[in-house]
């Protein structure tokens, strides 16, 4: 048998050896999970996943419980997404975290109750509307509408902030303002508002990516 008939036999029997490896302190780094709902180990003075999940349950609370949600008689028709959402803020934040998380929470809890536009999924939409039109696709199960659904109402809101240092300790202080509102989008009326705010300080700030 030659050499590399030799390698192919034995490579096996070596790749199970590596798997089989007992893992040895200090050879990698731990990972150590957090509740995303309690004060982070690492903090900084931006936006924490803690506020992410605070700010939009309390949002979608004070939503269901407004009487335009809550009490209409057919189910109103919502675009939330970070497309007006704007952050004019000093933290670096994926927007999409935020309104996603508001959505399909409020989607969930919702039950029916409230209808939401997907907006964000108008190219896929148009495409598929497209093929089944064309005779590239059967019609599916559901029956095919002239026109796609208009919302009634779409989410807007700014992130602001406002910061404080003090050079001599290098401690620094930012003040968060999120603002949330609902606009008909016939009417230009803001519906509903809601606000959360709050303020951090730390000496060391964490760097957010």
């Amino acid at each position: 048998m030659n050499r590399s008939k030799q390698w192919y036999c034995w490579l096996p029997l070596l790749l199970l050896v590596t798997a089989c490896a007992p893992y040895i302190e200090g050879t990698s780094p731990k990972v150590a999970y957090s509740n995303i709902q309690e004060a982070e180990p690492l903090q900084g003075i931006g936006i924490d996943s803690l506020e992410i999940v605070i700010m939009t349950d309390k949002m979608m609370k004070e939503i269901l419980s407004d009487s335009i949600f809550a009490q209409s008689a057919r189910p109103p028709r919502v675009i939330i997404d970070s497309e007006y959402f704007i952050n004019e803020s000093a933290s670096r934040i994926n927007k999409n975290m935020i309104t996603d998380r508001l959505r399909i929470e409020l989607n969930r809890a919702a039950n029916g109750r409230i209808l939401f536009v997907g907006r964000h999924f108008k190219d896929m939409v148009e495409k598929e509307r497209k093929l089944k039109r064309e005779g590239n696709a059967d019609p599916g199960s559901l029956a095919m509408t002239k026109k796609v659904a208009g919302g009634d109402f779409r989410l807007g809101g700014r992130i602001m902030t406002h910061d404080k240092v003090n050079p001599a300790t290098g401690t620094s202080s930012r003040y968060h303002q999120i603002t949330f509102e609902l606009v008909d989008l016939e009417t230009g009326f803001i519906v509903w508002s809601g606000m959360y705010e709050f303020k951090k300080t730390a000496q060391d700030d964490s760097i957010y990516r």
